[in-house]
């Protein structure tokens, strides 16, 4: 991503600090934004701003986003990733629950922890198939999505799963709590994704992208949110996010694709309201199909709460 961003402050932001809401707004991690502010490339009014400055609502910030060089060869750099769960581990696979602000590999522009890099810290041997940095690594989850990813230990394992997520026989569950109530209560989206034509950190429904299909039904409504479980038959980028927010009912705290920042702030999120709760595929080694469940973590179950109240 790179260029200039002019954005307007929303009233929801007012008083957030530049860094914690431009993260925010421009999906990236708070740490880069602190580290454009330090350089110089954030500026409200043509003054340049710190992180620690306060946003006001009505404000146009712009943001100087310079070109990123890639590296020759991204490094996996071993590092304890605090909250992140072992749910299952033999010889084939390791399946983790994945906390928010964690990415599954490092990537151009990302310097916060991996996935790969914790399975490194533990001492986690994974397959050595794929990129250097993302060897062992047969799905994602955005940084800000929270729970199951199944990461290859053996080469063999690695094949087989990658096949899997191909063919679309892994079940891939999700629950999320978006805006307003969908109507139907159960259905079906089925809409391409691209790259989004004015930012190429986001993506959106566009007739020239993706096939993207999602599955959805009702769990909970309340007033001014709704529960739903969500069943992916594509894997695409951002693709839960993509298709609610298209529908006009976007995740809460997905400030990224048009959440509303008040009931984001009501609710106490500083992401979007999206876990992935269960995961369940044919073992590579055994055959036999096997399933794992992930808990709500605390920031979500707290803004569940509050929406329930």
């Amino acid at each position: 991503m790179t260029g200039s961003r002019t954005i307007n402050v929303p009233d929801g932001l007012e008083g957030e600090r530049v860094d914690a809401g431009l993260a925010r707004l421009l999906g990236l991690s708070r740490s880069r934004v602190a580290d454009l502010a330090g350089e110089g490339h954030v500026t409200i009014g043509g003054r340049s701003v710190g992180k620690s400055d306060r946003l006001q609502a009505g404000d146009w910030v712009e943001v100087v986003l310079p070109p990123v060089r890639e590296p020759e060869e991204l490094q996996v750099r071993a590092e304890a990733v605090e909250g992140m769960r072992i749910v299952h581990d033999d010889t084939e696979i390791v399946v983790v629950d994945k906390p928010a602000y964690v990415a599954a590999h490092p990537s151009v522009g990302w310097n916060g922890p991996t996935v790969v890099g914790g399975l490194a810290a533990a001492g986690y041997r994974i397959s050595t198939s794929g990129a250097p940095e993302r060897q062992g690594i047969v799905q994602r989850l955005d940084v800000g999505t929270s729970g199951l990813m199944v990461v290859a230990k053996s080469e063999r394992a690695y094949t087989v799963l990658k096949q899997a997520f191909r063919d679309r026989v892994v079940d891939k569950t999700y629950h999320t709590l978006v805006q307003g109530l969908p109507d139907p209560h159960e259905g079906t989206i089925e809409a391409p994704i691209g790259r989004h034509p004015g930012h190429d950190y986001r993506f959106a429904v566009r007739t020239d992208g993706r096939h993207s299909v999602t599955h959805y039904e009702l769990l909970e409504a309340h007033r001014r949110a709704s529960l739903l479980q969500v069943h992916l038959e594509t894997g695409r980028t951002h693709q839960i996010r993509v298709h609610f927010s298209a529908l006009r009912h976007p995740c809460c705290g997905d400030l990224t694709y048009g959440a509303d920042p008040k009931l984001a702030a009501e609710l106490g999120l500083q992401r979007q309201w999206l876990h992935a709760v269960k995961l369940g595929f044919e073992h590579p080694g055994s055959g036999d199909y096997v399933s794992f469940d992930s808990p709500y973590p605390d920031d979500l179950r707290v803004a569940l709460d509050r929406i329930a109240s």
